[in-house]
């Protein structure tokens, strides 16, 4: 029979006596741990290139915003995820800003995977969520403490960054009655695609966050 360790399932040795139902069984046992087998790794495979694919965006909203002339804030509990040999957050700012630092909800601010700052006024120009495969429920609500719990006018630009396809579920989920409130936000929705088709003109040409408005999508 087969059991399950930390390593994965084990299957004993076949069996001695010259059975034919012995022999069966334990075939297909060994068939089965095989399965258990090939699922765990699909899964992890999985898991690990999702959470490449999160910080790899991260870092695309990382340099651009840098480009185009921001502080950077990168989520409290990703700075020290490797990309390409480096922490995620190299070059980027240690402390919020005062005003957000010390509002209602900072705790979960912290968390938002990446926040563009105005290096004069400390103001977040742009909050971006990246949404690979979760649920988005958790980003809207840390996007939302950010927005209503900073001092008025120190927020402007919100973004849900997802794969192209994830755009009419992000859209669902703001339908959402929990979510009313963030209709007068102007969240807007900013493809893959469109991140990574665009983002080398934008930090060789643009400045601002106007060439980034012009490839998202109002929600």
């Amino acid at each position: 029979m087969a059991t399950v360790s930390r390593r994965g399932p084990h299957v004993g040795a076949p069996p001695r006596e010259d059975s034919v139902g012995a022999r069966r069984a334990w075939e297909l046992d060994l068939t089965r741990a095989r399965e258990v087998s090939a699922k765990a790794a699909k899964a992890r495979d999985q898991g690990r290139a999702a959470d490449h694919t999160h910080t790899r965006v991260q870092g695309w909203l990382r340099d651009l915003g840098k480009a185009l002339g921001f502080d950077v804030w990168i989520a409290a509990n990703d700075k020290s995820r490797d990309l390409d040999g480096a922490p995620l957050g190299t070059g980027c700012v240690d402390e919020l800003p005062t005003p957000i630092a010390t509002a209602p909800g900072s705790d979960t601010v912290r968390l938002i995977d990446v926040l563009w700052l105005d290096r004069v006024t400390g103001a977040v120009t742009a909050a971006f969520e990246v949404e690979h495969t979760t649920s988005i429920y958790s980003g809207i609500v840390r996007m939302l403490d950010l927005a209503m719990g900073a001092p008025e006018g120190s927020v402007h630009g919100l973004y849900v960054v997802a794969p192209d396809e994830r755009e009419e579920e992000v859209r669902a989920q703001l339908a959402r009655p929990a979510f009313r409130a963030i209709g007068t936000l102007r969240v807007r929705y900013l493809a893959y695609g469109e991140l990574e088709k665009n983002r080398e003109a934008m930090m060789r040409f643009g400045s601002g966050t106007k060439p980034l408005e012009a490839i998202a999508r109002t929600l």
